[in-house]
């Protein structure tokens, strides 16, 4: 397995399945995400993401019926580590310019907004699909797992 290259300031912009592959020690991504996340608490940079991360990483604990599972994901997204942005209708404007212009779902295109706006020096996904954003710095997590 590769190591990720992380930046010395900033922020890390962390797409919904980047916190359930480090809350849910999800093998190999929970080892390789393992370095943003002691960067993070060392203050080296802050890791961003949408509002939206709530329903997305709540949907499964909820229906599961998984109390403690929900407990750790809501510590985890409003811990000191993490920073939730807002969905304002400036972001859904510029979301519907990227769905518009690249085709992302409506979700993933708020995303990338959100990261743009914030100016994320790294957006950690596994989805290819945000590569079609050109200013949007994408590093796919599953490039730097050997197959």
């Amino acid at each position: 397995m590769g190591s990720l290259t992380l930046p010395d300031s900033g922020s890390i912009y962390l797409d919904a399945p980047a916190f359930i592959y480090s809350l849910e020690h999800i093998e190999p991504y929970c080892s390789l995400l393992g370095s943003v996340w002691l960067a993070s608490q060392a203050n080296q940079f802050e890791i961003v993401s949408s509002e939206l991360v709530l329903l997305e990483t709540l949907v499964k604990p909820l229906r599961e019926k998984d109390e403690t599972l929900t407990v750790l994901f809501r510590s985890l997204l409003y811990s000191k580590e993490v920073r939730l942005i807002p969905a304002t209708a400036a972001l859904w404007e510029t979301a519907a310019g990227l769905r518009a212009s690249f085709g992302l779902k409506a979700p993933d295109a708020l995303h990338a907004a959100t990261a743009l706006q914030e100016g994320c020096k790294s957006f950690m996904t596994n989805d290819v699909d945000f590569r079609k954003i050109p200013d949007l710095p994408v590093v796919l997590l599953k490039d730097f797992v050997k197959s």
